[in-house]
């Protein structure tokens, strides 16, 4: 069968609708539709029809654009945030608890006796300036290698265009490379500053990259910490755990609720921030432990001893105890989130619980357990959950490899990779300060990690109050010494002694949850609304006119086929010029043929060539000749 003949056999089956071409069914669709603007158009008169056709596309434009604006409301994914308040009985935090110090003085002393002479040296000539700059008094000499490795130097800004370098050790020089000033240099305050050069063949040359400090103060604390990092990177993990300060000479007391503890209830961890740590309720190899009643009565009680005389007096300037409410089973982040306890006080904590439940993709970038956020995580070998504060620094760790070649002692490592050193990586100080600076960098790390989509967050109210008093420190004293120490005499003292308590305020629990704020059901209804309003159309009128258009669509097909039927007939005349027979121009030539051939007695056996008949045949009766026409329109060629 014609192809032509199947879709219009098709499109007629499909529309049942008067005409074939796109203006009856124009005519056909508004004469039928259910939306009410159209029927209008075609059944007033001249004046009016061209007012209703004006009002339809107006509302149509109308009900298109609030479409759009609906459309691109919902997907823009918008959340709503509710507060709900719970009550129920609730797991108690795991507790870390740090020294502020790192290491104890008395055994780290070996390793930074050399990094303390060079910054005693310095201290007494930014303090003495006028007693000159040479070292060669010192006995014995120091070890201005390590010095020139990242010194210290001062910046004269009196002539604001020729600032004056001062090396600590060496004669003066200008950062231009004009004659320096012989003039007495002028100590760190408003008009000189101290900086860090790091790392440059000499301060005062080309090459170096300063860090400006308008304290001396802040210098030499940031100076002794890129030092004392450099020396104890090279320095074995055991080590480093043996120098600092023990749980056992720690933790003096635990009590939790009516249960008495120690320190053997608590998991050691080493934090390269603040030594050794020890977490409480960690859950890693107990379950976590549930908190009975609201109450300090009920809550977690420690004494703390920090030995603050045995402190490195230059890497850590302040003395307490660091500590950090967290989720079981997560590493704990003490210098973004922790809090100190100050020495001869008794701090209470009152916890309150915030609960952070919100919605993953499309809704919000957030991930349940880190497992699609292209950062590694370093801090996967504690056995510990994610969180964005270890993909950050996991992601820092990675730059800091990738630029300088060697991680940074206060980050976890990879295989393979050391830790940056002045000895095997001379130029890591300047990289590491390019890094830390850098805003691209900080904005890689901050776009590649994602929040956790449930957190839980502890909120704490905090009070202090003098402990022990002045009547009851004697008796206190006497007996945490000789708990701790098994002797009479008191070695405790109020400078070292610190006492906690953590504990639930209430039982009543925030969580704070995320909803979508569109669904698709508001955008089925909004869609209706719209629709229904500016044109009183349905569901049903979208289906008529899907229906058009499904008509449309197949008159488009036949005539795309007619199109190609008659140019590959025009090609073909093209081809042929001479038009072929019709048939009455045959039947006309075959009549005269045969009247030619009776009149000269002959006639032909096939059209090619004439034969003479066979002896004996009678004569052709002309008179019952038909004339057959040749099948020139096909098979198919008849009518419907």
């Amino acid at each position: 069968m014609n192809l032509k003949k199947y879709f219009i056999r098709a499109l007629h089956r499909l529309q049942k609708g008067p005409g074939y071409t796109y203006k009856e069914l124009l005519v056909w669709y508004c004469d039928n539709t259910n939306t009410h603007g159209p029927k209008r158009i075609i059944k007033e008169g001249p004046k009016k029809k061209l007012i209703w056709f004006f009002l339809t596309l107006l509302f149509a434009s109308l009900v298109f654009w609030q479409w759009g604006i609906l459309i691109n409301t919902y997907l823009s994914y918008n959340v709503t945030s509710s507060l709900s308040i719970g009550f129920k009985t609730m797991k108690f935090p795991a507790v870390t608890v740090c020294n502020a110090n790192p290491y104890k003085y008395s055994e780290a002393k070996p390793l930074l006796k050399e990094l303390d002479r060079l910054i005693d040296a310095a201290l007494e000539r930014i303090l003495q300036p006028s007693q000159g700059n040479s070292s060669e008094s010192i006995s014995p000499p120091l070890d201005l290698e390590l010095w020139y490795q990242i010194p210290l130097v001062l910046i004269d800004e009196h002539d604001k265009d020729n600032p004056i370098i001062l090396d600590i050790f060496e004669t003066n020089q200008t950062a231009a490379g004009i004659q320096a000033s012989t003039d007495s240099p002028t100590p760190a305050g408003n008009e000189s500053s101290v900086d860090i050069p790091a790392p440059c063949s000499h301060p005062g040359s080309d090459n170096c990259t300063y860090r400006n400090f308008t304290s001396a103060a802040q210098a030499v604390t940031e100076w002794y910490i890129l030092q004392s990092t450099s020396i104890l990177s090279k320095v074995p993990l055991e080590e480093r755990i043996r120098m600092g300060y023990q749980a056992e000479d720690m933790i003096l007391a635990c009590l939790y609720g009516a249960e008495p503890c120690n320190y053997k209830n608590f998991t050691q961890i080493y934090h390269p921030d603040h030594g050794n740590c020890y977490i409480f309720n960690w859950g890693m190899d107990e379950e976590a432990l549930n908190s009975s009643n609201p109450g300090a009565e009920f809550g977690l009680k420690l004494i703390l001893d920090i030995s603050q005389q045995d402190y490195i007096p230059y890497l850590s300037s302040a003395a307490g105890a660091r500590l950090m409410l967290h989720q079981q089973k997560s590493f704990p982040f003490l210098k973004d989130q922790g809090i100190y306890a100050m020495p001869g006080t008794e701090t209470s904590i009152g916890v309150l619980v915030d609960e952070l439940e919100r919605m993953g993709y499309p809704y919000s970038d957030c991930t349940m357990n880190g497992s699609d956020v292209p950062v590694k995580n370093l801090y996967s070998k504690y056995n510990t959950s994610y969180s964005i504060q270890a993909c950050l620094r996991s992601c820092f760790q990675e730059d800091i490899i990738e630029t300088c070649g060697c991680g940074h002692f206060m980050f976890p490592l990879p295989q393979g990779v050391n830790y940056c050193n002045n000895d095997d990586y001379p130029g890591w100080a300047y990289c590491y300060s390019l890094l830390r600076s850098s805003i691209r960098h900080r904005q890689i790390c901050i776009d590649s990690c994602k929040e956790t989509c449930n957190d839980t967050q502890y909120k704490m109210t905090i009070s202090m109050a003098d402990w022990p008093s002045e009547a009851s420190e004697d008796w206190i004293f006497h007996i945490l010494s000789y708990e701790r120490d098994m002797s009479t005499n008191v070695t405790l003292d109020r400078n070292g002694i610190i006492k906690l308590n953590i504990y639930f305020q209430e039982y009543n629990y925030r969580t704070f949850s995320e909803s979508a704020a569109t669904t698709i059901v508001w955008l089925l209804s909004s869609l209706g609304g719209q629709f229904g309003f500016w044109m009183g159309g349905s569901v049903l009128c979208i289906i008529e006119f899907g229906e058009i258009i499904i008509d449309s669509l197949w008159i488009t097909v036949i005539n795309i086929i007619s199109w190609c039927k008659g140019l590959k007939q025009r090609r073909a005349q093209a081809r042929y010029p001479d038009a072929p027979p019709t048939v009455s121009e045959l039947v006309e030539a075959h009549t005269n043929l045969g009247f030619q051939h009776e009149a000269t007695g002959t006639l032909p056996r096939d059209r090619d060539k004439e034969l003479p008949p066979e002896p004996g045949t009678p004569p052709p009766n002309y008179d019952s000749l038909r004339v057959q026409p040749p099948d020139v329109l096909g098979p198919d060629s008849d009518a419907e």
